[in-house]
């Protein structure tokens, strides 16, 4: 019995100095590899950038871009017919085909095999020097060639009165 209450007392007094804080903390859980990790404190996460403000004409944009694209295409599989048949009624009267044909192949062929694009740049207009009133998008796209790390080109293209984008300006630098 008098084992059983000095027992007794000594889980009493062990308790009594951990409400205290007065006892130490077992040495199995102050050994830093065996105490549970402790996340680092981390920034609050940062609220992703607004982004930028879209054009009120960024569908017209987007469809001018789709068919400047899909034009460029051509001249990357050297179908130079098809693109100037692609192109608007302005950009053949301007440049017939037989100078199309002379020149395209000149401008295009030193530039080497096609490896990639992206379009940097589309812009909405209503106006063009020496063009009809009318819905116009310029895109600049930075382009990579076998023969030439980095082109410029840039695409004007119209929507015609049937709805249609087509191209009526191109230049590549």
């Amino acid at each position: 019995m008098r084992l059983l209450s000095s027992v007794l007392a000594l889980g009493l007094a062990l308790a009594a100095a951990a409400a205290l804080g007065q006892t130490k903390p077992s040495p199995r859980f102050s050994e830093p590899s065996l105490l549970p990790a402790v996340p680092a404190l981390v920034p609050a996460p940062q609220r992703p950038a607004a982004a930028p403000p879209k054009s009120e004409h960024a569908d017209l944009e987007k469809a001018g871009q789709t068919a400047a694209h899909a034009w460029l295409v051509l001249l990357d599989r050297k179908d130079w017919g098809t693109a100037w048949d692609a192109s608007s009624q302005v950009f053949r009267q301007s440049v017939p085909l037989p100078a199309w044909m002379d020149n395209i192949p000149k401008l295009r062929d030193p530039f080497g095999a096609f490896v990639e694009r992206e379009p940097v740049e589309a812009a909405y207009r209503k106006t063009l020097p020496g063009r009809p009133e009318g819905d116009y998008v310029t895109v600049v796209f930075t382009s990579r060639f076998a023969g030439k790390e980095q082109v410029q080109e840039t695409v004007t293209t119209v929507r015609e009165p049937d709805g249609r984008w087509r191209v009526t300006g191109y230049t590549a630098r």
